[in-house]
This record gives structure tokens, sequence and C-alpha cells, in this order.
């Protein structure tokens, strides 16, 4: 099928949403069947930046959550099979259900494929297992979500004729670096100075001299790919040891020779970038130049929302980003909500970024990722950064709150209430990583759950869940989200997870664990 033609069976099957989105939202005891597809499919080459990538197919496992609809049955699909106990773990979570109820509702697939390459397009190499999960769906009551939206996964829906809830991969380019400072610039949103997209590094040099030149006090810049992720494709190029050659000190092209020669000095996010790696990747993804947003105390704030089956714009969430890296522009993990002095100003500029999407056929899931610098007396100032068209790091806590509580934004104070009117409040990471935790078995991650009852308590509400439960073993790397009943009390409750953690790591208890008087069975 020729694209064009594949995009337009594409979109005529989504018009089916319509009718069935919501059952993914409430629990209205409508019957669906959900297929989730956690490919990773972008780039994978920068995704191999990520450590223990081959796991992330586990963060959209807040969507088994979804069963406590006792009329609602899952599929999900892997790369490699996902380990019992943590199936359990995700199913034990579900309160009033029981769990043989919500089990019997869940059917699992795996490619049995760790190769680098996309989950859809594992499947769609396996005719015989896409008619197996064809056969397994009731195609009038069905839909499927995903990580993000591609080609692949447009071939997919096609393939087993059931509508898939996302952006049309030909509308991705919204989710890129230059495709986010276009739409900011026609939100008529403020965003920092910057370039289109360019595809050498030449072309590169020459957008850095402009944009200095534009901005002659400018002191650093970052460089990014246009399809980079989780900060892991940023670099910054500092100017001030390039004064010499600064606006009104040298010519045009000297500037440009010179910029062109600092690229392969500039401070990379990624810990095992190269100038030569990311140069070949520009002809291959280009690249964009942006200022550096400067600032004695700054904060990287997010907000969350989607576009409905029927256009509809509603703002989700509001999150005060957590960055690492050299330069802090690696995202680590999140708080919610943001602070107050900004958190309804995020979602007045998050509205009207989603009003654009949606003008342009976006479908569900986007984010908006801003920096915010601090101007005294309780004002900020707000740039908006960059979209992310897809699930992102702050999708699955957020989620994770909402399907466990089943209560309800409220865009006035931009704070979440539980059913039970209680403000909620969480801090969550994907990025809890350290040597100390490699080789704990996700069986072992339950028993020190359970001993120290770390759970989440759907009684109090209140506690931590956990995520990427796979990555433990090898890369000794966990995610988690602990929500509390204040700002504080989630950061208690998180970091009692990671004392409880170092404790049962240490050298001490690791030897303890090899002595437990388990009751093996006789014979």
């Amino acid at each position: 099928m020729a694209a064009f033609d594949q995009i337009e069976a594409f979109r005529n099957l989504q018009l089916k949403l319509r009718d069935r989105w919501k059952t993914s939202e409430f629990f209205d005891n409508s019957e669906a069947d959900i297929l989730i597809i956690p490919s990773l499919s972008i780039d994978q080459r920068e995704i191999r930046k990520v450590e223990g990538f081959e796991h992330y197919e586990e963060r959209l496992l807040f969507s088994l959550i979804r069963l406590r609809n006792p009329r609602t049955r899952l599929i999900y699909v892997t790369s490699i099979p996902l380990h019992p106990s943590i199936i359990d773990y995700y199913l034990q979570l579900l309160p009033g259900i029981p769990f043989s109820h919500a089990r019997n509702r869940l059917l699992l697939f795996s490619t049995y494929d760790s190769a680098l390459k996309p989950l859809s397009q594992k499947i769609l190499e396996r005719p015989r297992l896409l008619a197996r999960i064809r056969q397994a769906l009731r195609l009038d009551k069905a839909f499927m979500v995903c990580y993000n939206s591609t080609f692949w996964e447009a071939e997919l829906s096609l393939q087993l004729d059931i509508p898939l809830y996302a952006a049309a991969p030909d509308l991705q380019i919204w989710g890129t670096k230059s495709g986010s400072r276009q739409i900011f610039s026609e939100s008529n949103v403020p965003h920092p100075d910057g370039s289109d997209r360019m595809w050498d590094a030449l072309d590169l040099a020459e957008a850095a001299a402009n944009l200095w030149e534009r901005q002659p006090s400018l002191q650093r810049m970052v460089v990014k790919l246009n399809e980079g992720i989780s900060g892991e494709g940023n670099a910054l190029l500092d100017l001030r040891p390039l004064q010499d050659i600064a606006p009104g000190q040298a010519s045009h092209s000297q500037r440009v020779t010179a910029i062109s020669d600092r690229f392969s000095t500039m401070r990379f996010q990624a810990s095992q970038e190269t100038w030569a790696n990311f140069a070949s990747r520009i002809p291959e993804l280009g690249a964009i130049v942006e200022a550096y947003v400067e600032g004695d105390i700054k904060r990287s704030p997010s907000v969350q929302g989607r576009i409905t089956p029927v256009g509809e714009v509603e703002i989700l969430s509001t999150h005060d980003q957590i960055l690492g890296g050299p330069d802090g522009q690696i995202y680590l993990g999140c708080k919610f909500p943001a602070d107050a002095s900004y958190r309804v100003e995020l979602q007045q500029l998050g509205l009207k970024v989603g009003k654009k999407l949606a003008e342009k056929g976006a479908l569900e899931r986007f984010g908006v990722d801003f920096v915010a610098v601090d101007q005294g007396n309780n004002q900020w100032d707000i740039q908006t950064i960059e979209i992310n068209l897809r699930k992102g790091g702050t999708t699955h806590p957020f989620m994770t709150l909402k399907l466990l509580t089943n209560g309800r934004y409220d865009l006035s104070t931009g704070l979440f209430y539980s059913q039970q009117g209680r403000p909620k409040y969480y801090i969550a990471t994907d990025n809890l990583q350290k040597d100390r935790y490699r080789g704990l078995l996700p069986n072992d991650l339950m028993d020190i759950i359970a001993h120290h009852r770390l759970h989440f308590d759907s009684g109090t509400e209140t506690g931590t869940v956990f995520h990427l439960m796979g990555c433990l073993s090898q890369f000794g790397k966990l995610g988690l989200t602990s929500i509390g009943d204040s700002p504080q009390h989630a950061e208690d409750i998180y970091h009692k997870v990671v004392k409880v953690l170092d404790e049962e790591t240490s050298d001490k208890n690791q030897n303890n664990w090899l002595f437990c008087d388990y009751p093996f069975p006789n014979g």
C-alpha cells in the first residue's frame, strides 16, 4: 500500500475511536479490548544511549490497572517475556477485583526477539503471531495503544483492523525539536531564539553564528539532534572562550569557522557521546541550535495534555522535572504537581500548544517542556522548549495515580484529588540506579517490598508503585512512583525506599539472604 493510501486508511480506521476511547479513561463497565504495544519506535541508535532501554517496554504496564474495570480485556505484547512476578505485582494492586478474575482477562504475547529493532516491526515480521493477536481481539470493541506512533504502528493497526489511539505517523514531525519550534511560533508562546533544522555541520555552524549575531550577549547555545530522547541528544556549546570572534570583534565567516572548530569540544549530555558520532547523525536526523536559557535559580517544569478523538484539548497534569547529566538536561524523574507559583500559567501555555496541535490533526498525548527562571518576588520567566508527541516519562506515574485512585485533576488549583477528596502528590523516577542493586531479581525486590511494607496501600492511597523491575538485575536500575498526602510526605516515602534498598544490598544483608530458611518441598 502506498504511503498516502496507508495514511488515509489509517485515519478512516481511527474514526471508530469516537465510540471506544472513553473506555480507556473511565471505569464505566463498558466492554473493551485494549491492545498495548509498548514499542519504542524511535531511532534505535539514539535509544541505545538510555541504559536498560531493553526493558522500557515495561513502562506501559500501568495499563494493567485498567483491568479494575471487570469488562475490560487487555492484550500486552513485548519483545521478550515478562517475569511472572512483575505481572502478579501489578494485578495485586487492583482494588476490589479478585486476582484470578483480572488474570483471566489479561493475555500476554512475546516475540522472543531481543534484536535492536522496534517491537511493532518484530510483530509484523511474524504473521502467525499477528494472526493469534487478531484472533484474540473482539474487533468491534478493540483499539490499540502505543508508546509512539510511526508507520510501523500504522501498518500494525491496519493489519489487525483496529484503530490506534495516537497521532498519525505523518504528524510526528510536530514532536521533533524543529517541529516543536514551529508550533511554538504559530501558537505565539514564548520560546528561546534558535534555528530551523540543519542537515550538515557547516550549515549548523552558520545557524549558530547567525543566532549569536542576533543575540551578541549570548553565553551558551544548545545543539540538539532533531530526534534526541530525554536530553541524551543534546550538547552544550560554550561561547565564552570565543570572545575574540564575538559579534563586532570579527567577521561573520571567521565566526562560522571558529564555531565549526569548536563543535568537537562541546559538552555532550550522553555519557558516551563523541563529536564524530554526533556529527554522523546530523545528515540522518537533522539538528538545531538554540539559545541556552541562563539563570541562577532555574527549573524545568512540564505540562501534559490530551487531544480526544472528538478534537477536545484537555490539560492532564503539570510536573517539575528532575534533571541530571553534565548540564541538567537529561530527564531523571519528576515531582507532581509543578510549583504553585507557575502551574496555572503552564496550563494556559499548554492549552495554546494543544489547540495548535489539534488544528494539525494530532491526537492523544502531548507534553510540553519548559525552562522557568526565577525573576524574584515570586515571578518566573517561562520559556517553552520542546514538545513530546508521545507518552513520556511523566505519563506512567500520573496514570498510575489516576488509575489507582480513580480521582480527578482540578484545573483551578492544578491539584489531583482522590475519590476521598484528598489532594495527592508524588515523586517519580525511571533512574534509581546504583551498582549495588545489580543482581537483584524481581523476586528479590518482591521480598524486600513485602518485608518492609513498601507497597502502595489502597486504603490510605499512599505508598510506592514500582516499575522497570526487569532492569534491576543487569543494570541496577529501577523506576518508582512514591505517592503521599503532601509533597514532603511523598519525598519521605521515596527516601525510605532508597534507604531500605541500600540497606538490603549492603554486604552484610546480601550475605544474610544466602542463608534464609526457605521451606523447600521434600525430595
